[in-house]
């Protein structure tokens, strides 16, 4: 998650510099790579993993969202009355452009996550030689290590929320309802902090 401490323009531009020059290269790189592997698939994988919005989109971000909510709030309390360890608390911006420049980091760095984490590593499963419960172990595994600066309860609750996507993805075959359930979850919880205080 981005953070907005110290400097307004030093971190603003950080931070766009960290959208367009790593988060939408590693986007449009994990893209062409899942294109050119469903070209050469039997032309069933387009149709089996197709990547145009649906209804299944609305419906897997109304199931995903409140779930992810949900989640963060119970492990929020578990970390309160089991103790804090080395709990990392983002700062929200303190001003408009902030808030875009915020909302922008969330939803393409949502899309990149759950490109990679959801999309690829489990529509692509049969090509690297998996089955199903190693391809969710290995989803979840690495969506909890990069979720490592949060803390111990962060990657609780990153595994939880990994396990959940990913079974939404597959239950759905979503990909842009579960990126924009993770986005707007980041920017909620971001709106929490502004609005409480911490």
């Amino acid at each position: 998650m981005p953070d907005f401490t110290g400097g307004r323009l030093s971190n603003l531009t950080s931070e766009l510099t960290r959208i367009f020059l790593y988060i939408i290269p590693s986007l449009a790189l994990i893209w062409y790579l899942l294109k050119l592997r469903v070209s050469k698939s039997s032309g069933t994988g387009q149709a089996e993993w197709g990547t145009r919005p649906g209804k299944n989109d609305v419906l897997s971000f109304f199931i995903t969202f409140p779930s992810l909510l949900i989640n963060g709030i119970l492990i929020t309390f578990a970390s309160s009355y089991f103790g804090n360890p080395a709990q990392v608390t983002p700062t929200p911006p303190s001003d408009t452009l902030g808030w875009v420049i915020l909302c922008f980091t969330c939803i393409s760095t949502a899309y990149l996550e759950e490109s990679f984490f959801r999309y690829y590593i489990l529509s692509q499963r049969d090509e690297f030689g998996l089955k199903l419960v190693p391809a969710l172990f290995i989803s979840v595994v690495l969506f909890s290590i990069c979720h490592i600066y949060a803390g111990p309860w962060g990657v609780l609750n990153s595994v939880i929320s990994g396990a959940f996507l990913a079974c939404v993805f597959l239950r759905y075959k979503s990909l842009h309802g579960i990126a924009f359930a993770h986005a707007f979850y980041n920017i909620t919880v971001f709106l929490i902090i502004a609005f409480t205080g911490g």
